[in-house]
C-alpha cells in the first residue's frame, strides 16, 4: 500500500503516560481508537483481553453529564455476561419485559425467548460508558480526553494520526468509533449513502406539573393517532418526554424548554407544566450506512459506520455488538495468528446486520406516520403480531438474538450465538470472560491440540446441548458442530489460524 495522507481542517490533555520507548511526537501503539463512547470503550477492552496496546482518543474533555436512559437488549446483555460485566450494570438499571419494541406496538414479550437474559435493561447511558471505560482501563487501555483527530496517514506498516494540537501518534491500526459525524470516516472519504432527515423529534427528561393519572389518560388518547409522542414516568417526578418537532432544523442547535412547551401544546393542547429539564435533544430519521467498514489499516464501528432513527432502541446495542465482533479479530491480526481473511469477516458479518437494522427502522418509521395508509398497515401488523411466531420474529430481530452469520452449510445452530446454558463448571458464559474460543465437548474424545493458547476445552457429557460438540468463537457464535477430530481441526484453522508446535 502506498502512503496515504488525509487531513481535516482543542487542546490535548495527557491522561496516560507515553510508552517509555517512544517520544511524544511518535508514540507507538497497536491500535488507536477515536471515540470513547460505548463502542470505543468496549472495543478497547476486547483488545486488551489479548494484550494489545490500545490508546483511546476522546475529543470531549469530560464524560457526558446528562442522564439519558437507554435500553440494553437481550443480545447485549448476553455479551456483558460473557465478560463478567452484567452484575455491575444490573445494580444501576431497571428490568422491563422484552416486548412492545417494534414500532411501539403494545404486544407482550414472546414466551420462552431463547436466552437467560430475556428482558430489557433500562439504564443511564453515562453508567454504561463509565462501566465500560473503567473495564477497559482496568485491563490496561490508555484513555486520553480533549484529543480531537484531525488527520491520518497510512502505509504498509501502520497509521499516523494527527491531533488538533499538531501532535502525531503512530499505531498499527486505527478504528473510528467517533459517532455519526465521524471525522475518521470523512477523512477516509468513505461513502455514507442513505436518506437525510425528513422529520425530527424532541426528546428529553424533565419534571411535570400535573398528576400522573391525567398525563396517562391524555397520552393514551393522543397515541391513537400520534405514535411519536409519550410522557413516561421514571420516578421521583421525572418523565421521559417525546414529541414531534416543528420541522427539520439545525441538529447542532439544542432545543429549549420553550420548544417542548410549544410542541406539547400543539399536539396535546397542554404543556403538562414541564419544567426543570435534566437534558434535552433532538433527533432526526436520517438513515445511512457506510459503504465500507475497512480501508487498509483503518476501520469503522458503531455510529461512525451506520446511523438510523432510535426506534426500537437498537443504536447503542448495534455499536457494542460491532465492537464485540471486531475486537478478537483485530487482536488476532496483531498477535500474528489470524487466518488471512479473518479481519475481512468483520465487514462481511456486521454490514448486513446494520443493513437489516436500517431496514427495520425504516419500516417502523413508516408505521409511526399519521397518514391513513401507514395507519392501516399498522393496524394489520398489530393483528398479525397476535400470532406468537410473528411477535417472536420481530422481537428477535430488534434484540439481535435472531442473528445468524453465514458459516456455510450446516445445522441451523451453526452461525448463531449459543445461549448461556448450564455446564459442569456453572454457566457457559462464565467460561468466556477471557475472550478466548471454547470447545464444548460432550463426547470427551476431542482436543484443541496446538490451538490451546487461543481456545479452551471443556469436556462435559452432561452439557445442555442437542449436538455432540460445538466450537465457539470468542463472541459466542457457534463456528462448528460435530464429533470428528479432523473436521474440528479444519474449523480451528479457519477461525484460529495455524496450530503451534
Amino acid at each position: 500500500m502506498n502512503s496515504q495522507r488525509f487531513t481535516a481542517g482543542p487542546s490535548s490533555n495527557d491522561t496516560a503516560e507515553p510508552d517509555s520507548t517512544a517520544d511524544r511526537t511518535h508514540l507507538i501503539f497497536d491500535v488507536i481508537i477515536a471515540g470513547c463512547g460505548p463502542t470505543g470503550a468496549m472495543l478497547a477492552a476486547e483488545l486488551r483481553l489479548h494484550d494489545v496496546r490500545v490508546l483511546v482518543l476522546e475529543k470531549g474533555t469530560e464524560p457526558a453529564s446528562f442522564v439519558r436512559i437507554v435500553g440494553l437488549h437481550v443480545r447485549s446483555l448476553e455479551l456483558m455476561a460473557m465478560r463478567g460485566l452484567l452484575d455491575r450494570l444490573l445494580q444501576h438499571g431497571r428490568r422491563r419485559p422484552a416486548g412492545g419494541f417494534f414500532a411501539a406496538i403494545p404486544k407482550p414479550a414472546p414466551k420462552g425467548l431463547d436466552s437467560a437474559y430475556a428482558y430489557l435493561l433500562g439504564i443511564p447511558q453515562p453508567v454504561i460508558e463509565q462501566v465500560l471505560e473503567e473495564h477497559a482501563i482496568g485491563l490496561g487501555a490508555q484513555v486520553r480526553r480533549g484529543c480531537a483527530v484531525t488527520g491520518l496517514e497510512q502505509d504498509d506498516e501502520g497509521v499516523t494520526v494527527e491531533l488538533a494540537d499538531g501532535e502525531r501518534l503512530r499505531s498499527r491500526y486505527l478504528v473510528g468509533c467517533d459517532g455519526g459525524r465521524s471525522t475518521v470516516r470523512k477523512l477516509l472519504g468513505v461513502g455514507f449513502p442513505g436518506e437525510p432527515s425528513r422529520a425530527e423529534t424532541l426528546m428529553g427528561e424533565m419534571e411535570v406539573g400535573v398528576p400522573q393519572e391525567e398525563i396517562a389518560a391524555k397520552v393514551a388518547e393522543i397515541q391513537k393517532t400520534h405514535q411519536r409522542f409519550w410522557l413516561r414516568p421514571f420516578g421521583e417526578g421525572i418523565y421521559s418526554v417525546l414529541v414531534p418537532a416543528a420541522g427539520v432544523g439545525d441538529r447542532a442547535e439544542k432545543p429549549t424548554l420553550k420548544d417542548f412547551e410549544q410542541q406539547l401544546r400543539a399536539i396535546a393542547g397542554t404543556d403538562f407544566g414541564v419544567h426543570s429539564p435534566r437534558w434535552m435533544s433532538r433527533f432526526g430519521d436520517a438513515t445511512r450506512l457506510a459503504e465500507r467498514y475497512r480501508v487498509g489499516r483503518v476501520l469503522l464501528a458503531g455510529d461512525a459506520a451506520h446511523i438510523h432513527p432510535p426506534i426500537g432502541g437498537q443504536g447503542l446495542n448495534l455499536g457494542v455488538q460491532d465492537a464485540f465482533n471486531l475486537g478478537w479479530k483485530l487482536a488476532a491480526q496483531i498477535r500474528g495468528w489470524a487466518p488471512e481473511t479473518l479481519l475481512d469477516t468483520y465487514q462481511a458479518e456486521r454490514h448486513p446486520v446494520a443493513a437489516d437494522v436500517l431496514d427495520n427502522t425504516r419500516a417502523q418509521t413508516e408505521l409511526l406516520s399519521t397518514e391513513p395508509g401507514p395507519q392501516a398497515v399498522r393496524r394489520l401488523l398489530t393483528e398479525l403480531m397476535d400470532f406468537e411466531e410473528v411477535n417472536r420474529h420481530l422481537i428477535e430481530k430488534i434484540t439481535a438474538v435472531g442473528i445468524r452469520y453465514d458459516f456455510g452449510e450446516g445445522p441451523d445452530l451453526l452461525g448463531r450465538r449459543l445461549p448461556d446454558i448450564d455446564v459442569k463448571q456453572g454457566n457457559l458464559y462464565g467460561l468466556l470472560h477471557r475472550g478466548r474460543g471454547l470447545l464444548l465437548d460432550r463426547t470427551e474424545r476431542l482436543a484443541v491440540g496446538g490451538w490451546s493458547d487461543r481456545v479452551d476445552h471443556l469436556a462435559d457429557p452432561a452439557a445442555e446441548l442437542d449436538v455432540p460438540c460445538v466450537l465457539l468463537r470468542p463472541d459466542g457464535h457457534v463456528a462448528w458442530i460435530g464429533d470428528d477430530q479432523r473436521d474440528l481441526d479444519g474449523r480451528l484453522s479457519r477461525w484460529f489460524g495455524e496450530p503451534v508446535g
